[in-house]
C-alpha cells in the first residue's frame, strides 16, 4: 500500500464520509443570509467550529474539506482548526481550485482555474495540516453541452491539479460534477457523465497520477431537475452503479459523492440504495455539504450560543450518512 493509498482508505474506511465545508466566502456568506445571520469572519468560523466539535466526528467523519480562510482560522480553544480536525482521527482537506471562468471559445461552459502558483500553494497547505485536496471541475448537460472542448479541458486540468497534489504526498479528490440543472433524462445524465468520467481517466493515466491514491466525487446518475421524467431511487441506484462500473478504473479505491442539489433525505437514501445494490469493488460513500449541515445550519441560526443543540442536529445527519455508506440505513431509523 501506498501512503497516499493508506491515507485515502482512512478517510473513506468503515462507512466514513467528508465533510465539505469548503465553501467560498461567497457562498457562505448565501447561506448564512438565507437564514438571517450575518456572514462574518466570527460567525462562519463558529457554525464550522460547532460542527467539528461535535461528536459523530469520531465516528463518522474522515475528512473535511475547508476553505482557505477556515484552513487558517484558530478556534476559541486555541487551537487551529486542521488540529481540532486531526484530534477527531479525521483528515484535514482543503479545495485549491479558484472557482470555475467561462470558458473560451465555448462561453456558456465553465473551466475551472487555479493552476498558476498552485505547488506553492500547496506546500503551504501541507504545512498548515492538509493531507488532501479538491478541485471541482463542473459541466451542464444540454443538446450542444458538455463539449468535447469542455470535457477535454476541465480533464487535463483536473490531471494537472492531480500530479501536483500527488508530488506534494497528499491525495487529490477529483470532482467532475454534471449538473443536474436542465430538463434532461436520466439516459442523458449517464452518457455525459459515463463520457466525462472517461475523459478524466484517459488524462489522469496520461498524467501517470497514482490512481490508488485518489478518490473519485462524482455526481449520481439523476434526470435533470426541470426534466418530466424523473426516475425512481432504486434506478438512480442502479444507473450510477452502471456509470461507474464501466468508468473507474478498480485501482481506485474509493468514491465519495456530491450531493448536487438534493434534498438530505433523498442524498441519503440514494447512497443507502447504491450501497445495498453495490456489485463493485469500490467503497461508496458521501462528501456532501448542504446535505450534511442545511439542519445543522438552519436549528443553529435561531440561536447561535446552542450549540448542544446543532451539535445534536448534525449528528443525526452524518450518522445517518454514515448508515447509508454502509447500506444499513432505513427510514425508521431516520425519523426515530
Amino acid at each position: 500500500m501506498s501512503e497516499l493509498n493508506k491515507i485515502a482508505l482512512k478517510i473513506l474506511a468503515n462507512g466514513k464520509g467528508i465533510l465539505a465545508a469548503d465553501e467560498s466566502n461567497g457562498t457562505m456568506t448565501k447561506r448564512l443570509e438565507a437564514v438571517n445571520v450575518q456572514s462574518t469572519p466570527e460567525n462562519r468560523l463558529a457554525f464550522r467550529e460547532t460542527l467539528l466539535s461535535s461528536e459523530s466526528m469520531n465516528d463518522c467523519i474522515g475528512g473535511v474539506i475547508l476553505f482557505d480562510e477556515t484552513i487558517n482560522q484558530i478556534t476559541s480553544t486555541g487551537k487551529s482548526i486542521p488540529d481540532v480536525i486531526s484530534s477527531t482521527g479525521a483528515v484535514p482537506g482543503i479545495k485549491v481550485d479558484t472557482g470555475a471562468k467561462n470558458l473560451a471559445n465555448s462561453p456558456k461552459e465553465k473551466i475551472t482555474e487555479g493552476l498558476d502558483g498552485l505547488r506553492e500553494r500547496l506546500k503551504k497547505y501541507y504545512e498548515l495540516g492538509a493531507r488532501f485536496t479538491k478541485w471541482r471541475g463542473v459541466y451542464s448537460i444540454s443538446e450542444k453541452y458538455p463539449s468535447k472542448l469542455a470535457i477535454h479541458s476541465n480533464a487535463h486540468a483536473l490531471a494537472r491539479y492531480s500530479a501536483l497534489v500527488q508530488e506534494c504526498e497528499m491525495v487529490p479528490i477529483v470532482e467532475p460534477e454534471v449538473l443536474m440543472d436542465g430538463d434532461h433524462s436520466a439516459e442523458d445524465c449517464l452518457n455525459k457523465t459515463s463520457e466525462v468520467i472517461k475523459k478524466c481517466f484517459e488524462e489522469l493515466i496520461l498524467h501517470e497520477i497514482d490512481l490508488s491514491g485518489i478518490i473519485l466525487k462524482p455526481n449520481m446518475i439523476l434526470a435533470g431537475n426541470n426534466s418530466k421524467n424523473k426516475i425512481s431511487n432504486e434506478e438512480v441506484a442502479e444507473k450510477t452503479l452502471e456509470c461507474l462500473k464501466n468508468s473507474v478504473p478498480s485501482e481506485v479505491p474509493g468514491i465519495a459523492f456530491l450531493s448536487g442539489g438534493q434534498s438530505e433525505i433523498e442524498a441519503t437514501e440514494n447512497l443507502n440504495l447504491i450501497n445495498k445494490k453495490n456489485y463493485t469493488n469500490f467503497i461508496m460513500t458521501y462528501s456532501y455539504g448542504r446535505a450534511l449541515q442545511q439542519s445543522a445550519l438552519k436549528f443553529w441560526s435561531t440561536d447561535t450560543k446552542n450549540i448542544i443543540g446543532t451539535q445534536n442536529v448534525f449528528n443525526h445527519r452524518a450518522r445517518m450518512c454514515t448508515l447509508a455508506a454502509q447500506g444499513k440505513w432505513t427510514s425508521e431509523l431516520e425519523n426515530k
